[in-house]
Parts: structure tokens; C-alpha cells; sequence
């Protein structure tokens, strides 16, 4: 039997809007580096991963100029409308390559700062679990839900609630399939996760550091150079 191989999806087709800059947030320059670059080395550097696919636009320009190189496949596909229609197709450019039962971890391109103990503690928690898992974190703060007005109706019980983040892990295989439905029941996906449970399939959540944050406003370029310097010293 082949030995099971893991390999890492990077959705980069977004533009980031929220960080109101002219380039997409994933080539802003971060510690004298592209943030996507600090996402593909970290994720290329870890000794369990095979090969990784990076999806970018179909128009994007700044990929190409970068130039690159690392020491494993990198395969590039071209995103969709919306994250799930780019991760699916970043897994079809990977069918190439990846058997039914190879992991797929799914890792957010603005996401630098991901430790190879977070990679580790993914792939060795998970196993041989059915579906697979995701990096997350406890809800610690209160949480509280607003009517349409802003007024607050509730507090939320957080025991069990958690903030999901990435790499997600899941088979191929299943992965693949998951998607499909979703997208073929005009189910809203917001990860992956929720693609592999309207499938009803129920993943693992595992407990990751609290430094592989998502760069989504200019505070969290700040805080992510924060991070990544104090990891230099680990």
C-alpha cells in the first residue's frame, strides 16, 4: 500500500478589501517579505508536507513577479467566485497528483505566522479520525447576540463554542466531494469545515497557538510582525 501523502491548499484569489489598500492584503510587504511568502515557506518548509497548490485570480499580476522557488511542487490554479469555488478547484488541479485518501490541509494565505507544532499537532491529533479536523481556538470572551439595531437580546453560552481558524485537514476524497455538494445545494460555505458537515460529516476541532492569526485590517499587519519576530527567538 502507498504511503499517505499531505498536501496544502492556499486560497489566494481574494482582494482583502478591508485592509483598504491598493494591493491585495497577501503581497503587502511584511517583516521585508510578501505575507503570502512567509504562508508558502512556513507551509513548504515542514518536512510532512508533499507539495502545495497556491490559487490565485485568473487576472492576478503580482504572483508572477514575485519569481519564487522552493524545494517542493508548487502548483497553481486560478480561483472562483468565492472561496469554496477556488478551493474546489485548486483540489481539481491536485487530482493530478493526490490519491482519495491523501490529507488536504486547507491554510488561509494571510495567515503567516503558522507554526510547524500547530502543523504537527493537526496531523498527529487527527490520525486516523473518519473526516479529519481544524485549528482552532476556545471562545474565552463573553459573547453576546444583537438584534438588527444593535440592542443585546442574549448572552451566549461560549462552553463548547470555539474561533475557527486553518490549516483545515480533511481527506481528499472527501473533501472534493463535500464541496461539490455544497456548492450544488447553494449551501453557504464559510470554510471548509462546513462544506465536510452539510455533508454530515463532523470533523475534529484541535486546540492551535494564538499567533496564527488572520491578517484582515492594517492593526493585524502590526500585530503579525509582532509575532513573527518573537517567534524568530523560540
Amino acid at each position: 500500500m502507498s504511503e499517505t501523502r499531505y498536501w496544502a491548499v492556499v486560497p489566494a484569489a481574494g482582494v482583502g478589501s478591508r485592509m483598504g489598500s491598493a494591493k491585495p492584503k497577501q503581497y503587502l510587504s511584511l517583516n521585508g517579505k510578501p505575507v503570502i511568502q512567509h504562508t508558502l515557506e512556513r507551509l513548504s518548509s515542514h518536512p510532512r508536507i508533499a507539495g502545495l497548490v497556491l490559487v490565485i485570480s485568473a487576472d492576478d499580476t503580482y504572483w508572477s513577479e514575485l519569481n519564487l522557488i522552493f524545494d517542493k511542487p508548487l502548483i497553481v490554479a486560478h480561483g472562483g467566485s468565492e472561496r469554496c469555488h477556488s478551493v474546489l478547484n485548486g483540489l481539481r488541479r491536485l487530482s493530478e497528483w493526490a490519491k482519495p485518501m491523501d490529507w488536504v490541509l486547507v491554510h488561509d494565505a494571510a495567515r503567516p505566522c503558522l507554526r510547524h507544532s500547530d502543523i504537527d499537532a493537526l496531523i498527529d491529533t487527527i490520525g486516523e479520525h473518519p473526516v479529519g479536523g481544524i485549528l482552532g481556538l476556545p471562545v474565552t470572551e463573553t459573547v453576546k447576540r444583537t438584534d438588527a439595531q444593535g440592542n443585546i437580546m442574549q448572552t451566549v453560552d461560549r462552553l463548547g463554542l470555539w474561533r475557527a481558524a486553518t490549516p483545515q485537514m480533511f481527506r481528499f476524497a472527501a473533501l472534493r466531494d463535500s464541496l461539490e455538494i455544497a456548492i450544488n445545494d447553494d449551501y453557504w460555505v464559510t470554510d471548509e469545515a462546513s462544506a465536510l458537515e452539510h455533508a454530515q460529516r463532523f470533523p475534529r476541532m484541535v486546540q492551535g497557538a494564538s499567533d496564527n492569526i488572520k491578517i484582515t485590517t492594517p492593526q493585524d499587519l502590526e500585530l503579525a510582525e509582532l509575532f513573527l519576530r518573537q517567534q524568530e527567538g523560540v
